[in-house]
């Protein structure tokens, strides 16, 4: 049987030595693993939280070991980060059991020779940290956040061109945190007591979301979802607040004609069609038509009739000028508002690449703005928290078409309680506890 630490071995030699994304190579070791539940969850608690902190345990290893961390052997840098992640950040792991164990993973992965450093710096680590923090940080502000919480500093210099130092500091922390589980209620098929009750007899914790009249979250262990009470039947789905939040600033209306232009999977695309009632048009468009199916393999598990799918690239749509009563652009963009759920990005994403991404928002904004019928509203979204790709995108829009303007919440609305006094919304992970977001309607004059 395999054991959690060789499961993490195994997904983060894919996640290093050949770029995978993190649950896609652990979905495929897993697949392969005969494991047990509790070995499970610890092999994933381990690769999850080691590809968070990998600036961190980087750090320790080059100011612990002979050797800097990107010249030691692959598998001697993995072993050292599954022994020191135990050790730093995983209080129910006595010691003895992190050191041993990065030992005998050494031994039992052809590091044998090398089972003697794994040993010296995980005991030094422990000798240290008995006194004070082995990690040893710089002064520049910057740096200092980066190394500590494991960002790159020109994700940390994002967030500090925002926010105040501390307030960076939570909101680093909050990104490091094990993500929870929300989902949106199905009100046509369900309601929040009955899905609550049914988890709640599954051992499930359930809480629900201030604000959001369709949001539960789940915390702790659920299994696999498809098992949960009520998702064959298409009582809930998953999605983050944050994101529910957005079709809320929406509105929809019954009997509308709507256009989510970068739909796929559909999780806002199956929210408008709840709040419609599921009366009227829903166009749900995608450049890609395999995940344009997943929307509608959501929209059939929901009971859902009121969608219709169109692919193609938003920017040549033409079709669609001056169609919509609604129009949601739910923007590519870097992903900055999710990095707890997705710790690939913090590596992943280059701050060049951000003006790309800025460039195509706007020509996607010009184009989905042409679809709006006259009198209809327009709503511009983005899940990351870079001002480049949020209020830059949206000024340069109304410099170019004044004719536009930014349009508040409807009164008592969901979304009302989260409006800016300019009227945008912009969610902070540490101050509301949900996914990084950002969003805007806008209306023609």
């Amino acid at each position: 049987m395999t054991n959690s630490r060789q499961l993490a071995l195994m997904a983060l030699r894919e996640i290093y030595l050949r770029g995978a994304y993190t649950d896609i190579a652990l979905d495929r070791v897993l697949r392969k693993a005969d494991i047990s539940s509790a070995e499970r969850n610890l092999g994933c608690e381990l690769v999850y939280g080691i590809v968070r902190r990998r600036r961190s345990l980087d750090s320790l290893i080059d100011q612990l070991g002979k050797k800097k961390a990107q010249q030691q052997p692959p598998d001697l840098r993995i072993i050292l980060h599954i022994g020191l992640y135990q050790l730093r950040y995983l209080n129910q792991i006595p010691v003895s059991a992190a050191v041993n164990t990065s030992v005998e993973l050494a031994k039992t992965n052809g590091l044998k020779t090398l089972s003697g450093v794994v040993n010296g710096l995980l005991r030094q680590y422990g000798r240290l940290s008995a006194v004070s923090d082995p990690l040893k940080l710089p002064t520049d502000s910057i740096t200092n956040l980066g190394i500590l919480h494991s960002f790159p500093d020109w994700i940390v210099a994002t967030f500090l061109q925002q926010l105040e130092r501390e307030a960076t500091n939570q909101l680093l922390t909050w990104f490091n945190q094990t993500p929870t589980l929300d989902l949106r209620v199905n009100l046509l098929r369900s309601s929040l007591d009955q899905v609550e009750s049914a988890l709640n007899q599954q051992g499930i914790n359930v809480e629900r979301v201030p604000h959001l009249p369709q949001a539960l979250r789940l915390r702790g262990g659920t299994g696999s979802m498809q098992n949960l009470p009520g998702f064959q039947a298409g009582w809930w789905t998953v999605q983050d607040s944050s994101a529910q939040l957005v079709t809320h600033l929406l509105d929809p209306q019954p009997g509308e004609v709507v256009i989510d232009a970068c739909a796929a999977p559909g999780g806002k695309t199956t929210h408008i069609a709840e709040l419609m009632g599921d009366q009227g048009k829903i166009w749900a468009g995608d450049r890609s038509v395999q995940r344009l199916q997943k929307v509608q393999e959501n929209a059939q598990r929901l009971q859902l009739k009121s969608i219709a799918l169109c692919p193609g690239d938003t920017r040549n749509l033409s079709q669609f000028t001056q169609t919509g009563d609604r129009v949601l652009l739910d923007a590519p963009c870097s992903g900055l508002g999710t990095l707890h759920k997705r710790p690939d990005i913090r590596w992943n994403q280059k701050p060049e690449k951000l003006k790309e991404l800025s460039d195509l928002q706007k020509e996607l904004l010009t184009q989905t703005a042409t679809w709006v019928k006259p009198g209809g509203t327009l709503v511009y979204a983005t899940c990351t928290l870079n001002p480049l790709e949020n209020e830059e995108v949206i000024q340069s829009f109304l410099a170019a078409h004044p004719h536009w303007q930014i349009m508040p919440p409807v009164p008592n609305s969901p979304a009302a309680a989260f409006a800016t006094s300019s009227g945008s919304i912009k969610i902070f992970p540490h101050q509301h506890q949900m996914d990084g977001f950002f969003m805007v309607k806008l209306k023609e004059l």
